[in-house]
């Protein structure tokens, strides 16, 4: 009894005695860092789990495979491979080269690679699926993609193209009978390939020879005597051949298999850190309100002797374990979570590795958490030591909101705005104009930027206050409109500038990192569609240098799987010192001509006389709208006047555009070179019908269609766009941890601030303000702090998203979101709302008896 007394009668033991008597309350002040430390051991569960997947999953060199020899050169030959098959204690040698030809007989340039494997044993990479395996000259097994890409299957035949060792500028054609379909055992079988034995291989490809050797020992055997023996052997015809451990080898190809998922977590890493951030703020201003409801006790420990560094120590000690105490509880769930997930995919009907428990990251986490807790905790520890002893006197048991900065403060926060603004001006007046070429983008200019934004949100952070009543002025207009319940939100809020700052930079943080991404989006979005109008004009383009008969254009017209058909010629011709390609395709015919960019000039009706010319071909002639270049001619030059310069390439790498007359005078012939064409509806299935109607009329109406090419453009629009809304998808998911920790903070601040205005619910029950008005009192002070963070938040992302994607991408265009970044606006500002509920219940209760109470 007597320990007991004497812990509790120091200033640390009674700091830690209120502590542990209100442990909700040291939850709440820890809420952030809880939600931090959950979303960061998660983030590990998570990597511990893909890699662990990743690494039950892969397949790469066989086990069975003792040694590999690799030759880039491809120099090991027959000769050495039969001396190394003959070395004591070599029970099998593999023989692999990987080659590919493209497959003949249509439009669509398929490709197939091809792989040396013996087929069966422990060193083959394949499993026989149907048919037989290759084991003669002519013949070929397919992987399941060859098969469904090229439908093929087990006695049909495929016409490869090889070079021609006589005239590498020619094909030779190489028919092969296919014998079987193989699934492939290793990670990398995933395009379409063929599948025969190193010697027919060789044979097949016209090849000299092999570029690695998987080598099985006999048990027992020494495998560096051997590797020794096989370096002798190689020594002379193959010098740079290296030879190495199949454990080795394995090893290397397991890391480089999980090194693509260690750098998105890395990646990953950045915005957690930014969201510890977040926390660490939110910590800040919780401990701050809690410090500030007990001044009257901490000022009772100054009135009897307790010193100022005894103070801040106990209060930092109280902070410490609020922290660690928070990060164990966010770990300890972040591990169930994380044991839960195998288990949940399982049901879905997918295999996920079991993560285990990494002890040393849960105790770097939980040491982190108290870390952060104590740095978040040191400046209101100060502040709170400072507390005179004679406001223990005091009727309040809390200090009245100040409403003025500090000199030191005001001094830091407006250096830290001009330095900001000093660097965005010096980034500004180096931006290059969109279209200018010689622009060298380096990271310098990006980490500057965020330099710059960084300096100018810790200016947000100590100018806040400042800032509220002005934004208020504006974001709570609409709020006293509402009634009593409105006018008086605002009012509090703007009461306590101070506290309605350090809640509301934090959702600013969130409101800024998420607007950024949405404009940064918008304008890779713009900027792709720009690019890509120009580099995906339709669906589908044929080409042949010979010219294709107008049959053939008059059939696609007419054919109800193909719209938007058109026709063009283009010749070859140059000018200045570089060949350029000159076409008659009209721009303003394309479905895409609406995103195609002008440096000068603009795209109306290009008449005889007029030509149109590309960015980089325009900046080397020195020309612009309204000048004349002079092209050759089989009848001299001929002069024409520049009717517009685009602000990029043209399509398919034309670089001018003429009409069909002035083409014909530049000696084109009268057969159009290509066809631009769409699918007549949307999707994959009519996009695959579409194509095949165009491969069949192709094949009907020209005499020699190997001669001619066709590319899906549809195809790199699909995957371009599918990056950008991957890219969009995940980096709004990742700022989105900014947001929640916002969120946290709001129904931190709002549930303490609730504990110490007891008496003034109470006073305004008296006054006759209803439960429900109360209620939503509380709830619009908490939508308040979405609508100042979201106004902050955009003025400050929006700018600076601008600014990084002019410095990365100089021609993007500059685009804003509105509907977006309205719908996030308010979506926050309803969130925040939701947020205060919990409190507002609690306030809601208050009695009108409770203005006689006391708060502590």
């Amino acid at each position: 009894m007597t320990t007991s007394v004497t812990w509790r009668a120091s200033v640390l033991g009674s700091q830690l005695a209120e502590l542990l008597r209100r442990p909700a309350r040291m939850l709440t002040t820890g809420s952030s860092v809880l939600v931090a430390a959950f979303v960061v051991f998660a983030t590990v569960m998570a990597q511990q789990i893909t890699e662990n997947t990743a690494r039950a999953h892969f397949r790469g060199t066989p086990a069975a495979v003792s040694l590999v020899v690799t030759d880039t050169d491809a120099s090991i030959g027959p000769a050495a491979l039969r001396r190394i098959r003959a070395l004591p204690g070599v029970a099998e040698v593999a023989a692999r080269v990987d080659a590919g030809a493209p497959v003949s007989g249509g439009l669509s340039q398929n490709y197939l690679q091809l792989r040396a494997d013996p087929g069966t044993g422990p060193l083959s990479r394949v499993r026989l699926a149907e048919g037989s395996y290759p084991d003669a000259p002519g013949r070929i097994a397919v992987n399941r993609p060859a098969a469904e890409e090229l439908r093929l299957a087990p006695g049909r035949r495929i016409t490869l193209l090889f070079p021609d060792p006589a005239d590498p500028e020619k094909t030779v054609r190489s028919t092969l009978t296919v014998t079987g379909v193989v699934t492939g055992t290793t990670n990398a079988d995933r395009e379409a390939a063929g599948y025969a034995t190193g010697e027919d291989l060789l044979r097949i490809a016209a090849l000299s020879g092999y570029s690695r050797l998987d080598i099985r020992t006999v048990n027992g055997a020494g495998t560096q005597e051997i590797a020794r023996r096989v370096r002798g052997v190689l020594r002379t015809p193959s010098p740079h051949a290296l030879v190495s451990s199949g454990d080795k080898v394995r090893a290397v190809e397991a890391r480089a298999a999980l090194a693509q998922y260690r750098e998105i977590f890395q990646l990953i890493a950045v915005f957690l850190a930014v969201a510890v951030g977040a926390a660490a703020l939110v910590a800040t201003s919780a401990f701050r309100i809690v410090f500030a409801q007990r001044l009257r006790q901490l000022a009772l420990l100054r009135a009897i002797g307790a010193q100022r560094r005894q103070l801040v120590t106990a209060l930092v000690t109280e902070g410490a374990l609020a922290g660690a105490t928070a990060g164990t509880l966010g770990v300890l769930a972040a591990w169930g979570a994380g044991h839960l997930a195998p288990l949940a995919a399982r049901v879905a009907g997918q295999d996920l590795a079991a993560p285990g428990f990494p002890a040393a990251q849960a105790a770097l986490v939980i040491a982190g958490a108290a870390l952060v807790t104590v740095g978040a905790v040191l400046a209101p520890a100060r502040s709170a030591s400072h507390v005179p002893p004679l406001q223990a006197l005091r009727a309040a048991s809390t200090v009245t909101a100040e409403h003025r900065l500090r000199p030191a403060r005001l001094a830091t926060g407006l250096f830290l705005a001009v330095t900001a603004l000093g660097l965005v001006a010096l980034l500004v007046s180096d931006l290059p104009q969109p279209g200018a070429g010689g622009y060298d983008r380096d990271l310098t200019s990006l980490m500057v930027t965020v330099a710059s934004a960084a300096l100018a949100f810790l200016a947000l952070i100590a100018l806040g206050p400042l800032l509220v009543r002005p934004v208020l002025a504006v974001a709570g207009w609409p709020l006293r409109r509402l009634g009593t319940a409105g006018r008086l939100a605002v009012g509090v809020v703007g009461g306590a500038p101070r506290r309605a700052a350090a809640v509301s930079v934090v959702v600013a943080l969130g409101v800024a990192l998420v607007g950024g991404a949405l404009v940064a989006v918008a304008c890779l979005g713009g900027y792709t569609d720009r690019k890509l109008a120009v580099e995906a004009p339709a669906d589908f383009r044929v080409t042949d240098p010979k010219g294709f008969p107008p049959a053939l254009v008059q059939r696609l017209d007419a054919s109800p799987r193909l719209y938007d058909v058109l026709a063009y010629r283009t010749l070859d011709i140059t000018v200045g010192q570089t060949r350029q390609t000159v076409s008659d395709l009209d721009l303003r015919a394309l479905p895409t001509a609406h995103d195609i960019d002008t440096a000068t000039g603009s795209l109306s009706a290009l008449r005889p006389g007029e030509v149109i010319v590309a960015a980089l071909l325009a900046d080397d002639l020195g020309v612009r709208a309204g000048d004349t270049v002079s092209l050759p001619a089989p009848h001299g030059r001929l002069r024409l006047t520049v009717a517009a310069t685009l602000a990029g390439d043209g399509p398919a790498g034309t670089g001018l555009f003429v009409t069909p007359a002035d083409l014909g005078r530049l000696g084109a012939a009268a057969r159009p070179t290509g066809i631009l064409a769409d699918a007549s509806s949307d999707g994959l299935a009519a996009r695959g019908e579409a194509r095949r109607a165009l491969e069949a009329a192709v094949a009907a109406e020209v005499p020699d269609p190997d001669e001619a090419g066709l590319d899906v453009p549809a195809e790199l629009r699909d995957v371009t766009l599918g990056d950008i809304r991957l890219v969009g998808t995940v980096a709004l998911g990742l700022v989105g941890l900014t947001i929640l920790i916002a969120v946290v903070g709001v129904v931190t601040t709002t549930s303490l601030t609730a504990v110490e205005r007891t008496r003034e619910f109470g006073l305004l029950r008296a006054l006759g303000l209803g439960r429900g008005s109360l209620r939503r009192t509380v709830a619009a002070e908490a939508a308040l702090y979405g609508a100042l963070g979201g106004v902050l938040g955009l003025a400050l992302g929006v700018p600076y998203a601008w600014l990084a994607v002019r410095l990365a991408i100089a021609p993007a265009p500059l685009l804003l979101p509105t509907g977006r970044l309205l719908t996030v606006f308010v979506t926050l500002t309803a969130v925040t709302a939701l947020a205060g509920l919990l409190p507002a219940r609690r306030a809601g209760r208050a009695t009108p008896m409770a203005a006689l109470g006391d708060t502590e």
